[in-house]
């Protein structure tokens, strides 16, 4: 009972903060502040969302197969070039500062020579997810590897470990917790990458419904769109959040021993 007091208290606040958020929100729109046409309730958007529910998940379903693709890909990538990088130090000083300059790009500029090279199918959709996740899972992993107690290091060599050994026993699962919050950050980025590649071409997808419903000025139905986004960009991280306990268990022996 001691445990599960501070839990749900500490879940009041951002519940309040919400309720008086969407509470704002609700005078507004029906105050006339501003035009409910321009900011509709949310009640409206809530009554769109259900309303256009079965139209909605048709086009989830390319999109979250567009952001599976490419963040699978990205940790792929990602994890190559991390551990390639924190192995030999001249890829580290070759490729660190080219990882920043794609960062500096805006995926807005990026997304219509994408789709110019690639058509209109997914292929461009799924490379600028990759651009969009790629770069804080490498970031985190390869500051995982370099964050890896030396004196761990030196023991495993005194005992004749191999550098794969010393790899598998030591660095990778040091770096798990900073993988993770890497791979939290390019979970939400994914989905984002994807709607956005959507918005300048394409046949089926989220930023494809937004586009054409903003166009018909249903603004409750673009509205319902951006809550459904949110929503499963927050089953996304809560899913990672599962993986990393399920891969991470000592950490929550942990965190467990220090509530005592």
């Amino acid at each position: 009972m001691k445990r599960k007091l501070p839990n749900i208290t500490s879940k009041i606040p951002p519940i309040a903060a919400m309720a008086v958020i969407l509470l704002g929100w609700e005078v507004v729109s029906i105050s006339g502040i501003v035009p409910s046409y321009m900011l509709p309730s949310p009640v409206a958007v809530l009554t769109a969302l259900f309303g256009d529910l079965p139209t909605i998940l048709f086009h989830a379903k390319f999109t979250l197969l567009e952001s599976f693709y490419g963040l699978l890909i990205g940790i792929a990538l990602a994890f190559v070039f991390a551990t390639m990088m924190d192995r030999f130090r001249v890829m580290d000083q070759a490729f660190y500062p080219i990882m920043i300059i794609t960062q500096t790009i805006p995926t807005i500029a990026i997304a219509p020579i994408l789709v110019l090279w690639m058509g209109f199918g997914m292929a461009p959709k799924i490379t600028l997810v990759v651009i969009t996740t790629f770069f804080p899972i490498t970031i985190g992993l390869l500051d995982g590897y370099k964050s890896v107690d030396p004196d761990a290091i030196r023991l495993m060599k005194a005992m004749g470990a191999s550098r794969a050994q010393i790899f598998r026993h030591v660095k990778f699962p040091g770096a798990l917790p900073q993988f993770f919050s890497g791979l939290k950050i390019s979970a939400s980025y994914a989905v984002v990458g994807a709607v956005v590649s959507e918005w300048l071409g394409g046949f089926n997808g989220l930023g494809v419904y937004m586009t054409r419903v903003k166009k018909a000025y249903s603004f409750d139905k673009m509205f319902a769109v951006i809550i459904f986004i949110v929503i499963i960009s927050l089953l996304l991280l809560l899913a990672v959040n599962i993986v990393s306990r399920i891969t991470m268990p000592w950490l929550q022996v942990e965190k467990e021993k220090n509530n005592e």
